[in-house]
């Protein structure tokens, strides 16, 4: 008898012990810190208007070291951009970037919406606030929405869609009011001077910056590693975020990552169809394009020694990125898809990341995000409960089917693939971006008024 009592007993004890893996742990009681350097001090909490503006003498030390650029290697013969930029192109760019680019027009470019800066942990936060035209508001419920950037990016790569969001909607009785905040590290805002600034604690800094801007609940759009401090926030402040919207809707729980190994196995059975062949080639794809992320995940400091110290290696080493980011092909061309790509706007990012000295910082977010101190907070095994809308753009660099992604995202509204545009939406398709904002909290907004959730405590104090 007792055999068949093991027999019985084995598979409930082993279906429990799997059913336990599934529940998160407790989630962490964080608070915010202070990340500035020495002794803790009161922040600042003043709210001062900010202008993008760097000496000219900046401007001319950066032309200077671009005309110095020491000869370039020749690139191998038919290699196209597999094993890297392709130099030849390298060099038309860094005459481009020396002869073509005027750094005044874009200052005013970068200029042309409101700009502040206050301090939050220790750290001067830049940040991008655009109000709706007042003659445009009446009759429409206005909604904040924080947009989070990722690496290398800045609040500028968003600039194209900010009109499309603060001016009225033919469909839809709301408007946004956009903030969008230049990370810790990033540009204009102070970089850490402790370790472990990672997604949890960067999501506290921006919650902290919508209480301080007057919003006791906003929602958030999130691209790239704004994507996981958008997730974050939502976990560890779900009674502040009204909604999360994302270009990156990575599932990190037990369960959706068991569907993600089903997937790979049985790609016919559990990927959409528009996307079986995209899903299944993308792990190679990840394989041979994921270098860069092992070295700045581990010694972002190393690397950003000869990335600061040279303007035209910063730039190659952003460009092969982001171009390939943005077209999984691109390295089967001999310019990498530069020709047809908005050199400008890239070196926009290059630019002020270069001037402002916050290469190295901006690497680090690699760093702070995959190491154990990250990795033990828990947060990425909790589901995200408040209502969720995921895109998917054709060469976004990774992809998950419906059925993971529904795992993690325990309220998920919206699922959509689009059959263009790339890792950087904001920049390729603005407004197939913007529209899918829209119809996400449309969705999300019907849905509450069947529910009579409320919208109180939304507006801006500034």
């Amino acid at each position: 008898m007792m055999w068949r009592f093991v027999i019985v007993a084995i598979p409930v004890v082993l279906g429990y012990y799997i059913y336990t893996l599934t529940i998160p742990p407790p989630l962490p009681q964080l608070h915010l810190k202070y990340w500035g350097p020495g002794d803790e001090k009161p922040d600042n909490r003043s709210i001062r208007p900010f202008r993008v503006s760097f000496p000219e003498s900046d401007i001319i030390h950066l032309k200077n070291r671009l005309e110095e650029t020491r000869l370039l290697s020749p690139p191998l013969e038919n290699s196209d951009s597999k094993y890297g930029f392709n130099t030849h192109y390298m060099n038309d760019f860094l005459n481009f970037w020396t002869n073509e680019y005027n750094w005044t027009e874009r200052e005013a470019h970068m200029n042309m919406f409101p700009q502040y800066i206050t301090e939050i942990g220790g750290l001067d936060l830049h940040f991008v606030h655009v109000k709706p035209d007042p003659s445009q508001v009446k009759g429409k419920k206005l909604l904040p929405l924080l947009v989070i950037h990722g690496w290398p990016s800045i609040p500028s790569e968003f600039y194209d869609m900010i009109p499309l969001l603060t001016k009225p909607h033919p469909k839809v009785d709301f408007l946004f009011e956009v903030v969008i905040p230049s990370l810790p590290g990033f540009g204009f805002s102070n970089s850490s001077s402790k370790p472990g600034l990672n997604a949890g604690e960067m999501s506290l800094i921006l919650d902290e910056l919508m209480e301080r801007l007057g919003f006791g609940r906003y929602y958030i759009h999130g691209e790239d590693w704004g994507s996981a401090i958008g997730m974050a926030q939502s976990i560890l402040r779900p009674e502040r975020v009204l909604g999360f919207h994302s270009t990156l809707c990575i599932p990190f729980t037990l369960k959706s990552v068991f569907y993600t190994a089903l997937s790979i196995m049985f790609p016919k059975i559990f990927v959409e169809e528009s996307m079986q062949e995209y899903f299944t080639g993308q792990w190679s794809f990840l394989l041979e394009e994921s270098g860069y992320f092992h070295i700045q995940a581990t010694k972002p400091d190393t690397v950003g020694v000869a990335l600061t110290d040279s303007p035209a290696g910063f730039a190659a080493y952003i460009l092969e990125k982001v171009l390939v980011a943005g077209n999984r092909q691109s390295k089967l061309l001999p310019d990498g898809g530069l020709r047809n790509a908005n050199k400008l706007k890239f070196l926009d990012n290059i630019m002020v990341l270069w001037l402002t000295k916050t290469v190295t910082s901006s690497l680090r977010i690699y760093a702070e995000n995959t190491n154990p101190g990250y990795y033990a907070l828990g947060t990425h095994q909790h589901p995200i409960s408040v209502p969720s809308g995921c895109v998917w753009f054709k060469d976004e660099i990774v992809y998950f089917p419906k059925i993971a992604v529904e795992a993690a995202f325990s309220n998920l509204l919206s699922f959509n693939l689009y059959p263009r545009g790339g890792h950087f939406a904001a920049l390729d398709e603005p407004k197939l971006l913007s529209d899918d904002i829209w119809n996400f909290i449309k969705i999300l907004r019907d849905k509450n008024e069947q529910r009579t959730i409320s919208e109180d405590n939304i507006t801006s104090h500034c």
